[in-house]
């Protein structure tokens, strides 16, 4: 074989770090139940919507085509989520393989190249993911024997799946080279990849209504399958009116986010090849300095005013002020040991006060004029949903590694010689980990009440008459509530801007959602073997979970009559949706003609006291189970690290 021909296949194909990491993996019990789960889902998603679609026994050509069109549409969307969800859980080891240095040191005493060492990462992870896009790839042709789908539009949404798949590759093996995280960048990574999703959405959503194509739509694979699938409701720039940068991102979006993506890798694989032999980013300057602080009268170093601000002796410091502890020492070890360092305790107030400063700004820019009704509907929905997102992954994570991380440093050994009982020691945890959420979650349900209060000052003539933030809507009446009996009579009306009782709802569905996270979390903390696997587990879980419920919400909530704004309540993003869209998320087809405002106003009321104690039901059951086998888990897992 010619040298340059082996030198280039080692970078690819034959590189022995890419063959161990495909050969090891494919070994594994979960790589084939996560194969299997993705190829599951995309099925039965596929079934259902031709079920949906297609509504009679016969059908022209041309519904045929549409209900085909529609079934791609479906899990072509679903196909994007399931690789943003299980692409950082394949690269996951590509980030924590920094959590031993060791493995650093061994790798790079061996005759293998920078080169070679980063894309053999790379491609023995992306291998995975690739590789589930390709097996999926005969149930997309499928749809093409309904019509409505060419073949060219399912090759380009498979680019844009494969280009999101690499760009999350790349970014982990750029994260493990430099050096500078550990296991703990896992989460966020996942907090990253979440927020700027997101974010990409709401600004699209703000600066194209959700109905032209912006500059985020070739930052955001899910709204590039939009822009391939949807032409005409989310339409493109004419070729003729765009020039310079309009022509690559509001004329050709798919092709933009598909060169991004690859220049993107394209520098992140190049910058750690540059820097993987000198210790990664960690190892390029260091730069130092004094702190500049004064000194106290006895000698000691004074505390800089923004550490004595949060209650911070001086960086080093021997010494520190007597704590309270609480009747379960437990829960607050939890609370409290999370707040130990002045970062953490920083991050997480200003999260707080930047959160609720942004939501009281969106108020005062919609009373001064600044903002629109719906663009501040649009920013609203997009902020809180984002940041129960957010809180959501942090409850997770922090769950998840709350057990598997006291076995792995044999904390949980010495915990296991105290009076303390497995009860105690459970809820203990549940207590300190909600507690310790609190501040965070004031910041969306803050956000909800200032907005709610404002509207309401607007219903009952505050702002003057009639509500000059009110939102003009157009239902069908009927004369009796249940749609019996009576011509239906077409009726226009007034709905809040954001209903008023917005606070208490969306208090009464995120807080026990919350625990139920803690505690899904906790439960694989308690049966993983390492911290890892619990995360991945945990994230995995809550995710078919609260994507299934949400959309089941959702739907619901929308097209059945009463009922369904009872049901619109069960998940947190379904709350916050019908909050603050109450005439699109409660007024389907169906429900339009059946209910009023009231109605779905007392519906959804109803509907949280009893997602409520659903959830706080499944919380104590799963309470409960740890409990009775809490002994032998520990017992089984003892000495796993």
């Amino acid at each position: 074989m010619p040298v340059l021909l082996r030198s280039l296949l080692r970078l690819g194909p034959i590189n022995p770090i890419a063959v161990r990491l495909v050969h090891n993996g494919s070994r594994r019990a979960k790589h084939l139940y996560l194969r299997l789960a993705y190829l599951g889902v995309l099925i039965a998603v596929l079934l259902w919507a031709l079920v949906i679609n297609v509504k009679a026994d016969e059908m022209s050509f041309r519904e045929l085509a549409s209900a085909g069109a529609l079934s791609f549409q479906a899990i072509a969307y679903l196909q994007i989520a399931l690789i943003c969800v299980l692409a950082p859980v394949f690269m996951a080891g590509a980030i924590a393989q920094e959590a031993d240095p060791q493995t650093w040191d061994i790798l790079l005493t061996t005759p293998l190249g920078a080169a070679e060492i980063v894309l053999g990462n790379l491609i023995g992870r992306l291998f995975f993911i690739l590789a589930l896009l390709l097996a999926s790839l005969p149930l997309f042709a499928v749809t093409q024997y309904f019509g409505g789908v060419s073949g060219e539009t399912i090759l380009s949404s498979y680019a844009i799946a494969a280009c999101a798949a690499v760009v999350v590759g790349c970014a982990a093996v750029a994260l493990s080279v430099s050096r500078v995280v550990g296991k703990r960048a896992v989460f966020t990574f996942y907090v990253s990849v979440v927020s700027f999703i997101v974010l990409t959405l709401g600004c699209d959503g703000v600066m194209g209504g959700g109905t032209t194509v912006t500059y985020f739509t070739a930052l955001n694979p899910f709204l590039s399958v939009r822009a391939l699938l949807d032409s005409t409701g989310y339409a493109s720039m004419p070729i003729e009116q765009a020039a310079g940068w309009d022509r690559w991102f509001l004329v050709a979006p798919v092709q933009t986010f598909c060169a991004l993506s690859g220049i993107v890798s394209v520098l992140l694989i190049g910058a750690s090849i540059i820097t993987v032999r000198i210790g990664g980013i960690a190892g390029v300057g260091g730069l130092g300095g004094s702190s500049g602080r004064g000194s106290n009268a006895d000698g000691s170093a004074r505390a800089p005013w923004y550490r004595r601000m949060l209650g911070f002796a001086a960086a080093g410091a021997q010494t520190r002020a007597a704590r309270h502890v609480w009747t379960n020492p437990i829960s607050w070890r939890e609370a409290a040991s999370r707040n130990a360092t002045f970062g953490r305790t920083a991050s997480r107030w200003g999260f707080l006060i930047a959160g609720v400063g942004f939501g009281a700004a969106l108020v005062v820019l919609l009373h001064l004029g600044r903002l629109s009704p719906g663009t501040f509907r649009t920013v609203m929905l997009f902020t809180v949903v984002g940041e129960l997102a957010v809180i959501t992954l942090v409850a997770i994570n922090m769950a998840a590694t709350s057990v598997s991380r006291e076995r792995e440093d044999g904390t949980l050994d010495l915990l296991l010689t105290t009076p303390i009982t497995p009860s105690q020691y459970l809820t203990g945890k549940l207590r300190g980990m909600v507690y310790y959420l609190l501040p965070m979650l004031a910041v969306p349900l803050a956000t909800l009440g200032m907005a709610g209060a404002y509207s309401f000052v607007g219903e009952v003539g505050g702002l003057g008459d009639p509500n000059p933030i009110g939102v003009t809507y157009t239902m069908s009446a009927s004369s009796s509530p249940w749609g019996g009996g009576g011509a239906a009579v077409a009726a226009t009306s007034v709905a809040p801007l954001v209903l008023a009782e917005a606070f208490i709802v969306a208090t009464l569905v995120t807080l026990p959602f919350m625990a139920l996270c803690v505690m899904v979390g906790m439960y694989m903390s308690l049966r993983s073997k390492g911290t890892l696997g619990a995360v991945v587990w945990s994230v995995g879980v809550m995710s078919v979970v609260a994507g299934f419920v949400g959309l089941c919400a959702w739907n619901a909530a929308y097209s059945v009559p009463v009922l369904g704004s009872v049901l619109g309540a069960l998940s947190p993003a379904s709350a916050a949706y019908a909050l603050i869209y109450p005439e699109l998320a409660m007024f389907g087809t169906a429900g339009a003609e059946r209910s009023g405002m009231s109605a779905a106003r007392t519906g959804l009321f109803i509907g949280a006291l009893i997602s409520a104690a659903a959830h706080i039901a499944v919380v104590y059951g799963m309470r409960s189970a740890m409990t009775r086998n809490f002994d032998m888990t520990v017992r089984k897992l003892a000495g796993m690290k």
